[in-house]
């Protein structure tokens, strides 16, 4: 089975998103901007965030870094870790002599 990692930026445009692997450390890193003002509404509570943010996660060895992949849908990012073909379980048949 693949790992995966998930992350809840909803109302962030995919163009601001940066996703890199490098040293066995996966990072997001992005930016969410300021919601255009509508003059005609008046807000009383908004509970939101808007700047700059970083995530960092320590990946598993066994992770194949060249073959992650990343999707961005519905304001979830979902980063796929694929495991190394060498990190796979390999059954051994047995032999009879």
């Amino acid at each position: 089975p693949k790992r995966e990692v998930r992350y809840g930026g909803a109302m962030i445009d995919q163009k601001e998103i940066d996703i890199s692997v490098a040293a066995g450390v996966l990072t997001i890193k992005g930016e969410k901007k300021q919601e255009k003002k509508s003059e005609k509404a008046k807000v009383y509570r908004k509970e939101t965030w808007e700047g700059s943010f970083q995530r960092t996660i320590s990946l598993p060895t066994t992770v194949d870094a060249d073959k992650v992949e990343a999707t961005y849908r519905d304001g979830v990012l979902r980063v796929i870790l694929p495991k190394r073909d060498e990190a796979k379980t390999r059954r051994i048949a047995l032999k009879s002599k």
